[in-house]
This record gives structure tokens, sequence and C-alpha cells, in this order.
């Protein structure tokens, strides 16, 4: 507890974070980046010649996506008014000004992706009647390039910001990530001509995934670094366009070694490899082959680029720092401002499932005593997502009220290999359950965990697993905590975004959920309702398109039904809320909760 009363919890929502800062390769200095210092994540520029900084936007659901136009004289971000996650793009000049939706002939719909070269900008949207990509050319209207009722995605769309994998450095010529093959769970890729949509090459790895990273920045320079499984976990590759050759990397790193970007000549590559939930960064000479390692910290980098200058900028964490934008050299490239309370370290962990499969995962304890202590199992999203020695104030804050917090990345989890990934194919909701309860069982079994103290909780995919487990598991835990939950997965399907559709039919093996009647009688939680016996917290976004409001409202009217102590609270955007208020409220009352529910455990208030 602070000198103002607010406790170390809640001051760790409320330090500020940013994400890593973008720029345009032909104006360099022009800096955009969003941060939460405003109380609501928001878009902001900074000009590196004066070294000023101004807040761009001001929205009420927030902005998580910001970055410079092509030639640094206006920032542009993608305007969600809802919170369901659909919008259009929208441009201020860099100085301050009127802001005015930047494509004209761009519908409304699900962001898939924008790219600027020189003399064209390419944006692909998504909407009830599929994925389409348009182009505008020389700052005229957008034009309908390619349209297709599978996902059609322009190349590095989830790392946001100024996409490096989309468009080449001269514009002509475009990657796409799609799964018009009918499996969006393992993509492929194809490039065309900009300007005409011509397929000028196409890489398709049968039951692989491919994933575009970096197009080198030399223009007319037309190779294309890429990503493929084809050892069993992510590996760099080169593509040239001129050519039409592929070669596969090997630089003899364990784990998932992922392309960042190049250096500015085209020599290099940044590499970012990743290994039980921890990054090491290095730069890979192509004519060499030398691997040189750069100095960083334990922890994860969740994004790096390379300066024009061959500097290199990322932003970095730790389970028990909070996220900062650094240079090569550890200085920070914008002061946090306030720094968060001391935290919890995480201990890295692996056990056996009842397969004899090793599985791994990170721990938290409250302090050096031992335990055992009450234990929350905190089931990470996706699902095909992972845990890491991450940020997480929210994690911190449930040791704060005195749990040992296990996360496991349980089969199906990436960053472990497609094998481990892809056991979810078909089989939804059974290795998840197995490996969270022999996650616990190692805790317990340690002496760390009190299994007479256990909760389960999570959100998204992790809130489908928290109800499966107190439907099907309903004696290990004293309570369960669920956020915005798959609840019932046959009735939200038809409200789901295109994209998590398409997502859902290659998770469940090529099907809609419909199609596998004897798979959702088993694996869908709504099914098993009627056997949860502790006491449960929902928590439902209103403007959901991932897990959507009446598929959980349905799990919450059945509960109601049988009179089963329960508690709900939906908020007023979609899957997450970007507000910081909103967040401290909704820890504040899941820590509540807890208290009520579990021995021995501290309220929000209590907490310190």
């Amino acid at each position: 507890m602070s000198g103002s009363g607010v406790p170390a919890w809640e001051q760790r929502f409320r330090a500020p974070l940013t994400f890593l800062p973008e720029w345009s390769p032909r104006a360099p200095d022009r800096i955009v980046y969003v941060s939460n210092e405003p109380g609501v994540w928001q878009v902001h520029a900074w000009s590196l010649e004066t070294d000023l900084h101004r807040q761009v936007t001001d929205h009420p659901v927030g902005l998580l996506d910001g970055t410079p136009t092509l030639d640094g004289e206006g920032v542009l971000w993608f305007q969600d008014e809802t919170g369901d996650e659909s919008g259009c793009w929208y441009v201020q000049p860099f100085a301050g000004g009127d802001s005015r939706p930047f494509l004209e002939g761009v519908p409304h719909g699900w962001n898939e992706g924008l790219a600027q070269a020189p003399g064209i900008v390419v944006a692909a949207i998504s909407d009830r009647d599929g994925f389409a990509v348009h182009v505008s050319e020389d700052g005229g209207p957008a034009r309908e390039l390619l349209r297709s009722q599978e996902s059609l995605r322009l190349g590095t769309v989830d790392e946001g910001g100024f996409l490096l994998g989309a468009l080449s450095a001269d514009g002509t010529l475009l990657c796409l990530s799609h799964s018009e093959h009918g499996d969006l769970m393992h993509p492929a890729l194809r490039v065309v001509d900009a300007r005409t949509g011509e397929t000028r090459g196409a890489l398709l790895d049968e039951g692989l995934s491919l994933e575009a990273r970096a197009w080198s920045p030399v223009p007319g320079d037309l190779r294309l670094a890429f990503e493929h499984e084809r050892a069993g976990d992510a590996q760099p590759g080169i593509w040239d366009l001129d050519t039409g050759e592929r070669s596969d990397l090997d630089l003899g790193l364990e784990g998932g070694v992922h392309v960042s970007d190049w250096w500015p000549d085209g020599s290099a590559l940044l590499i970012h490899n990743i290994f039980e939930g921890r990054s090491r960064l290095f730069r890979y000479d192509l004519a060499s082959g030398e691997l040189e390692r750069m100095a960083t910290d334990p922890g994860f980098v969740w994004k790096a680029r390379v300066r024009p200058d061959g500097r290199v900028w990322y932003l970095h964490e730790q389970g028990h720092r909070q996220r900062v934008a650094l240079d090569d050299a550890r200085a920070e490239l914008i002061a946090p401002g306030t720094w968060a309370p001391e935290s919890r370290p995480y201990e890295s962990w692996h056990f056996e499932n009842e397969h004899g499969q090793r599985v791994h995962g990170f721990y938290v304890t409250p302090d050096d005593s031992g335990g055992p202590f009450p234990v929350l199992m905190f089931v990470h999203g996706g699902p095909t997502w992972f845990d890491l020695d991450r940020w997480q104030p929210e994690v911190q804050a449930y040791v704060d009220a005195g749990f040992v917090v296990g996360m496991v990345n349980y089969r199906g989890s990436i960053g472990y290999g497609r094998e481990w990934r892809d056991v979810l194919i078909g089989n939804i909701g059974g290795p998840e359950l197995e490996d969270v309860n022999a996650g616990l069982r190692d805790l317990v079994a340690r002496g760390i965990a009190d299994p007479g103290r256990a909760v389960v909780g999570g959100h998204s995919w992790g809130g489908y697993v928290t109800l499966l487990e107190l439907g099907k598991h309903p004696d290990l835990w004293a309570c369960g905590i669920a956020g915005v939950p798959v609840a019932d997965y046959e009735d939200g399907y038809e409200d789901m975004s295109p994209l998590l559709q398409a997502y859902d039919r290659a998770l469940l093996g090529g099907k809609a959920p419909s199609d596998l009647p004897e798979l959702m009688r088993d694996r869908n939680p709504i099914n098993f309702v009627e056997d949860v016996r502790a006491p449960v917290l929902i928590i439902i976004g209103r403007n959901d398109s991932r897990c959507p409001l009446g598929q959980a409202m349905k799990y919450v009217d059945r509960l109601a039904a049988r009179g089963h102590p329960h508690e709900v609270y939906v908020f007023e955007t979609g899957h997450g809320s970007f507000d910081v208020d909103e967040r401290v409220r909704q820890v504040g009352m899941i820590m509540d909760f807890l208290a009520r529910h579990v021995s021995g455990v501290r309220s929000a208030a209590a907490a310190v």
C-alpha cells in the first residue's frame, strides 16, 4: 500500500505501458506509438527532431494499433466504435488537426491489414460477405483487387504497426496469408502483383503453417523472409520472388526461430528466438552465416525492429518487470513516468501429464516460505497461444491476494512445435483439461499448492477451459472465474467475426460446430452446467465478436434456473477493455469474489 492508499496491485495496472514505436522507412523520425498513459489506450505521435510527444486520439473505446503514413505527414489508426473490433481506418496530420476516414471505397469491417509503399496503399477487410483486398493508387479511391470466402489477410497483419511482410519495398508485390486451401490453422502464402492481383508466386506446405515476416528493405530486392514448420517448430526462410527460389535456413537454435526485421542494406536478419516462454535476439549475417547474440535481459520481447542507422529497438518485459521500449544499448525510448511496485518473479516449471509427456509452464508464489498456498490455475487463451515470462498485473494481483498462480502451456499451445499445437485439431477441450489438472497435481505434490483451496480461471479460451473444468471436474475446485468465455460453443459460432469462424472450422478439423454433435456433447461447457458445484463469476463483453454475449448469457440463465451460486458482470465493450479503470474494476471484483469463497486469501482492499 502506498502513501496514497492505492494498493500495489492497482498501482501495477496504472503504471503506464507502450507498444513499440512505429516508423515509416521514408520518414523514420516521425514516430507513432500506442500508450495507456491517458487511462485508455490511445495513439500518440513523437517527433525525434524536436522530441515533442502529443496524444493523437481520445477515443472512449480505446485503440491498440497506430502507424505513420508512408511520407510521415499523417498518423493512421483503425477505429472501432463499440468494441466488436470492426471499424475503419482514420488519419490525422502528424502535427495535429482534424481526423478523417483514410481510404475512400473501403467498407466498414474487420481489419485484416493495411500496408503502404511508394504510390500504393493496400487494405484488407472482412465482413459477413467474406474477405476482400482493396488497393488505392497514387492517393485515389480504393478499388477491390481480390475477394475470397476463405481467410485472406495481409502478411504480418498480426504484428500491427507499419507492416513489413505485405508490400515489397518498391510496392510492386503484395504477400497475402490465406486459407483458400481450407485450413486457417496452417495458412499458405501467395504473392501477387499489387496492382493487378495476378499471382507471382505461391507457397503451400500441406498441413504446416507458413508466415510472411518481412520483405527486404532495399527497393527492387524481391526477397521475402518467411517462417515455416518443416523442422517441427518455426524456422526462417528466404523466398526470392525474382527467381522463385526458396531457401530454408537452419540457425541451430532450440525453440521457435522468428524473423523480426532486416538490416537496412539487406545483408542480415534480426532473429527472435523463443524457447520455453523466454526470448533472445540475434543478428544473422546472410553471407557468412554468422549468428551474433544481442545483449538483452531475460524475459520476453514482444516486437523488435532495426532502425535506418542499424540500431535495434525492441519491446521487453518480464513477469516481475513492466513492459518498456528499449534500444540495443538498453536505454529507455519512452520513460514510463511511473514504475510499478515490486513484483514476484516467474518460475519456469516442468511436469508430466497423464500420458507421460513433459509439459512446461510458469508459476508465481506470494513469498518464499514454500507453501502450501491457495492455488489459482490461470489458463491462457488462444487456444493456440502460450504463457510467457511476461508482465501481467492481473497475475500479480492474485499473488498479492495470497495465491500461488500456475500457468500451463497445455497441448495446443504454440512455442513447442507443430505436433504439440495441433493436438487440439478436432479434439478441443480434452488435452487442455488433462494438462491443467496434471499441473495442479504437481504443485500439490511439491507442497506448493493446497488442493482444498484450488481455483480455476482464465479469459477467452481460458474461460472456456474454466467452465469445462467446473462442469467435468467439479470436485477439484473451490470456485471459478470465467472471463469472456466460450460457454455455448455451438450457439456462439454464428455471431463470431468471419475470421474467428474460419479459425473455428480449422480448429475443428474443417467443420462447423453443428457438424460435430458427438464432440460438442462432450466438449461444450453448457452441456455440463447442471454438474457445476462451485461458485462461478462470469465476466462478459456486451459487443464481443469472439465470444459473443448471447451464448454466454445462455449459460448464465441455466445457472440461474437451478439457483446455483454465481455472479455475472457485463462490461460495455468487446472481448477485452482498453480502459485501465475498467480493468481495475474487473480484477478488484474478481479478488473480492475469491476472498468470499477461498479461505485465507485477501480481498482487493486488503491485498498489499
